[in-house]
This record gives C-alpha cells, structure tokens and sequence, in this order.
C-alpha cells in the first residue's frame, strides 16, 4: 500500500513541478550530532511514517531520523530499498535524553506502536524493508530487548510469538529529505490518516504519561 501510495504522489508531485517549480528533495538527510549526555537508539517497526510520529511525541526524544538499516548498500535510495535486495529496513534513529525516557520504557513503546509477531509485514505494508527489528549498541541494551521479548511471549499478550530480529547496530542511512517527518508535512494523507495516525493513538492510549504536551 505504502509503495503505491508513494509512486501515486510521486506522479502528482512531478506533474505539479512544471507548473510550480517544485519536486521532492531526493538529497539525503542529515544525521544531527548526539548532545552531552543524549543517547541514540534504533529501531525498524514497518514505515517510518508510521514509526516517525510515534517517537517525535515521547518526553525526553530530542530528533527522530528515518533511514535504513541492517543492509548491505550504503547510502541506499527509498526506490532501491523498496525494489528490494539491499537487505536494508526502514528504521528510525532516536536521539534522546535517558534520565528523562530510558531505554526499557523506548522498547515499550516500539513494541506496543506495531505488530512484532507478522514476519515481513506491518498492515498493509509487506516485504523484508518491513521487517520488526530493534538493533542494540550495547550489551545491556541486547539483554533488555531479549527480557522484552520473553515478557511479551510469556504474557501471551499476541495470539503468536514475536519474531523482532535483536541485531547489533552496525550502520544507519538517512532517507531522502522528502520522507522525513512525513505524518508531519502531510497529514491528510491517506496512509497518514488510514495507517500512521491509528498507530500513534494506540500509543498515545496505552502511555499518556510519556507523551509531550500537545503543540
């Protein structure tokens, strides 16, 4: 759903560009530079339009980036990603405050905001890039992913087990500047509104006290 959303107002934007001048920026993003004391986590839960809006809104997260991870093409394009065969997944990279959100309440979240339990598939959305991945730095980060995992399997919250690939983070790319913070720029979209906006209420519901004040 989301590719053909996507080839649909790619279309329209480049239809528009010769009336108006405009296209969509395909530069790359630009990682921002963690701060004193900040840290960094990464996580893959199906689109990162529909992951973006979750992490923007928790208490002590400073900047949300969407890219790709866990592939073997550096610098990879959205198309190319989405053709498959990078072995990349679309993930958010989280720049947060960790005496005001910790690691354990950021796996909460990234596990309750999708579906950990379908293989390849968020929704409508289906492929490798889609995949449930959360990636550590560290090994007491390795531990509080797997103990999440077993709590989860354990309170048979899901009719089946989880299947969130727990990977060490090697390298992360961001994607063009077009696609970030795209429930953003564009609310009214129909994969915002049919596919990110529910997801973001269903963690606004289940954790009201990490969330920031409405803007």
């Amino acid at each position: 759903m989301k590719r053909l959303l996507m080839m649909l107002w790619l279309a329209a934007a480049g239809a528009a560009s010769s009336r108006a001048q405009t296209s969509p920026d395909r530069r790359f993003a630009e990682l921002p530079k963690p701060q004193a004391g900040e840290a960094v986590a990464t996580f893959a839960g199906g689109s990162y339009w529909s992951t973006e809006p979750v992490f923007e809104r928790l208490k002590g997260v400073r900047a949300v980036v969407a890219g790709h991870a866990g592939g073997t093409v550096p610098s990879p394009t959205y198309e190319q990603v989405s053709r498959g065969g990078t072995g990349h997944a679309e993930c958010v990279q989280v720049y947060y405050n960790p005496t005001v959100i910790s690691y354990a309440r950021l796996l909460q979240v990234f596990f309750a905001q999708h579906n950990p339990t379908t293989l390849n598939r968020q929704g409508p959305d289906e492929g490798p890039e889609y995949r449930s991945v959360a990636f550590y730095r560290t090994p007491q980060e390795k531990q509080l992913i797997e103990a999440e995992i077993k709590r989860l399997n354990d309170s048979r919250r899901y009719p089946t087990r989880v299947v969130t690939q727990v990977v060490p983070f090697r390298a992360f790319y961001p994607a063009e500047r077009y696609l970030q913070n795209y429930f953003g720029n564009h609310p009214e979209h129909p994969y915002s509104r049919i596919v990110a906006a529910p997801r973001y209420q269903k963690v606004a519901q289940e954790f009201p006290e990490l969330l920031k004040p409405a803007p």
